[in-house]
């Protein structure tokens, strides 16, 4: 049977029944996780230059809050331990719901790093763990400034987040960020 898609069409009178379902996300949403150090950054900066739409989590979504409820933390209930900086540094799932509910992109990935990833996970169409040895991510880590990993604490924090894979959404494709950027953003884009 031939439809006219340009004419009203009244499926019940010719007894039809019609189930349409949609996805209310974006056409494909991709998370881009990693350790400090791996590469989220570099890769979000490359995937913009060739025209993506990008959301660097670690910019504009980061907050310290609670990682079950969500809830910013007062000054109160702050702290300066640095475990406890990692452990609270969460993303709204409020926001990266409605940004991924955004319909105006064909893709758009997001990319950092969140604890309370599992509040939202279910929102992307895949979730890529960037992953590199030690040694590169430290190298990488001992050149910043002003950022996590800039001091030896931080580096020991991550080093053993690496070794752990703690804080890493679970079952994401792994991705080898040891390769130039151009070969680590092609791997990605050939599994969208």
């Amino acid at each position: 049977m031939v439809f006219d898609l340009g004419r009203l069409l009244r499926p019940a009178q010719a007894g039809i029944r019609i189930t349409l379902r949609y996805k209310s996300m974006a056409i494909r949403n991709y998370l881009i996780e990693g350790v400090s150090g791996s590469g989220k950054t570099s890769v979000a900066t490359e995937l913009e230059r060739r025209g993506y739409h990008v959301v660097h989590g670690d910019r504009v979504l980061a907050y310290q809050g609670d990682p079950e409820t969500g809830a910013p933390l007062s000054p109160e209930h702050r702290s300066d331990d640095l475990h406890f900086l990692n452990d609270h540094h969460i993303w709204d799932p409020e926001q990266v719901r409605a940004l991924t509910a955004d319909q105006s992109h064909a893709m758009t990935f997001f990319c950092g790093g969140s604890r309370n990833h599992d509040k939202f996970v279910h929102l992307f169409d895949a979730v890529f763990i960037l992953e590199a040895d030690w040694p590169l991510i430290e190298s990488r880590l001992k050149t910043r400034i002003g950022e996590w990993g800039e001091t030896e604490a931080e580096r020991t924090i991550t080093r053993e987040l690496h070794r752990t894979g703690r804080d890493q959404p679970t079952g994401g494709i792994r991705i080898d960020a040891t390769r130039p950027l151009a070969a680590v953003v092609d791997a990605i884009l050939a599994k969208c």
